[in-house]
């Protein structure tokens, strides 16, 4: 990946270790030939890295999704979930965790939190595009109801989707023009050059809130023992993404979470639909350029000089 670097003092999940982005150069593992011992190796990285966190003063981002539930598994620590009422990130978190015999705390979001929220999210992470806010929205609010019940750290499944091939560009490589990466563990080291500009953001709109991440995927040992996976350890030929993290997961968590499908945040919480629906209520038609980014700049305090701009009027 280069010299790329970024800030993230609370990204390893025990905080007396070097932190693996302080210095963003991925190692170059011999790969495992037997997918079966590099699932081994996994598990153990995972376990490791989870259970060295310190509890006290720790709650889990929980979204029903195998990588957060990993970590739910691992430790005892509050569960919160944001989004809408009818949102699947709601619903799968509530049917996650009563299958581990847990409680989630939820969120609720309404389209006055989201008006609200957006210009916190772009003073946090100094982004005002609409795939960074909605992906930063949910978890500003995540944590500032955290802080709200007296906690300063929150665990996030950030890095696993990278790590262990959850990216449907990664499933399709080579034939998904979103990469260059002949194999899936091409693909899947060319999207990791993406997650330190990630968390800069994802750190940013956390820290806001006076609260501290922890990312336990991002331990240099889970990392180490993810990119010696074999692309069919990552993808399976019938399409199955994370198969390594799914089968690693066994010991952990109940078979329906292991394997349920997750959509990324943005969409599962609905803030992004939420979103658009607002930006088009407000004027902000879809034939307009860049609906969405006009109508949150038009809630900050420092909007574009122009107003609104149709495509048509070019």
């Amino acid at each position: 990946m280069g010299d790329d670097r970024a800030d993230m003092e609370a990204a390893q999940a025990s905080g007396d270790r070097e932190d693996v982005l302080d210095s963003w150069n991925l190692p170059d593992p011999t790969p495992v030939a037997d997918r079966e011992v590099g699932v081994e190796r996994v598990r153990s990285a995972i376990e490791t890295s989870v259970h060295s966190i310190e509890a006290d003063g720790l709650a889990v981002a929980f979204s029903g999704g195998i990588d957060s539930a990993i970590i739910a598994a691992l430790i005892d620590a509050p569960l919160y979930v944001t989004g809408f009422p009818d949102s699947h990130d709601v619903e799968a978190a509530r049917s996650a965790a009563a299958a581990m015999d847990r409680d989630v705390t939820v969120v609720t979001l309404d389209h006055d939190a989201l008006v609200a929220a957006i210009p916190r999210v772009v003073e946090a992470t100094g982004r005002r595009n609409a795939m960074d806010v909605s992906i930063a929205l949910p978890l500003l609010l995540t944590a500032e109801r955290v802080a709200t019940d007296g906690y300063d750290r929150l665990a996030v499944g950030q890095g696993a989707d990278e790590l262990f091939g959850g990216y449907a560009k990664v499933a399709k490589a080579p034939n998904d023009p979103r990469v260059d990466a002949e194999t899936v563990a091409g693909a899947r080291r060319e999207v990791l050059d993406s997650v330190p500009q990630q968390l800069e953001r994802d750190v940013s709109a956390i820290r806001s809130a006076g609260v501290d991440p922890v990312a336990p995927y991002l331990d240099n040992g889970v990392i180490e023992a993810a990119l010696a996976l074999p692309g069919n350890a990552l993808v399976t030929e019938d399409g199955t993404r994370k198969w390594a993290l799914r089968k690693a997961s066994t010991d952990w968590v109940p078979a329906a979470v292991a394997t349920r499908e997750k959509k990324a945040m943005q969409y599962g919480s609905l803030v992004s639909r939420e979103i658009d629906r607002l930006a088009r209520q407000a004027g902000f038609k879809r034939r307009m350029d860049d609906h969405v980014g006009q109508y949150i700049d038009s809630l900050c305090d420092s909007p574009p000089s122009e107003g609104p701009k149709s495509a048509d009027d070019s």
